[in-house]
């Protein structure tokens, strides 16, 4: 059986089912691999920068060499913070400015900390719905080209009052191919989700520990 020619003699409903599912499996397979470059990226620019950022006497060193590790969500992390801290180190009460500045609000710099989290969580999820909606949506698609083929195929019986294996295999197996090509879009999506996700999830969990360290620094030396 040639597959090319039944996919060319298919109906318009088919091969527009048939359309739509390709472009999905294609937009999912760029995705990950941008998803996966971009992951690699960024574990290897944190851990360069936390190496710098445990090993430096000064927060002033690490803010100057944070441009070297654009892919460190650390990185935001300790720009905002830092920012934070500098402003309240500057504006000190009126009584208070001839003594060492020190931190008048830890919680500020914790929320500033938490929003720029969000921030760069937000960076790394971006995109992964469409995975999420592949995974959902594809078997869905699949299926309608199926029950579009064997429509189909039973059309052509009647046309043509025969229901042998000739007449019903083309229509029969022009309706499996959508199922395939659905599941062949939907299986790495739902795959590539789950893996990122749980990426995702891990380096959220970094991000909280730096959190704690930068803060932990800042108690220690500006309170």
């Amino acid at each position: 059986m040639n597959y090319l020619e039944l996919l060319l003699e298919a109906s318009f409903i088919s091969k527009l089912v048939l359309v739509a599912l390709i472009f999905f499996s294609i937009s999912c397979w760029v995705l990950i691999v941008q998803k996966k470059i971009l992951l690699t990226k960024t574990h290897k620019d944190t851990e360069h920068f936390l190496g710098l950022f445990r090993n430096s006497a000064r927060f002033s060193e690490v803010k100057s060499a944070c441009s070297k590790y654009p892919f460190s969500p650390q990185v935001g992390l300790f720009l905002a913070g830092f920012s934070e801290l500098q402003f309240q180190l500057k504006h000190q009460p009126a009584g208070d400015k001839g003594s060492q500045p020190k931190v008048r609000n830890l919680e500020s710099i914790n929320r500033v900390l938490q929003r720029a989290s969000f921030v760069e969580l937000t960076k790394l999820e971006k995109n992964l719905n469409i995975l999420a909606t592949t995974a959902s949506v594809a078997p869905f698609v699949g299926l309608l080209g199926t029950v579009w083929g064997i429509i189909e195929a039973f059309s052509d019986i009647g046309e043509q009052k025969s229901a042998s294996l000739t007449v019903v295999a083309p229509g029969i197996a022009e309706a499996l191919i959508a199922t395939a090509v659905g599941l062949f879009a939907a299986i790495p999506a739902v795959m590539a989700y789950n893996y990122f996700i749980n990426k995702v999830r891990l380096v959220s969990g970094e991000m909280e520990d730096f959190c704690l360290e930068f803060l932990g620094i800042v108690e220690k030396n500006f309170t």
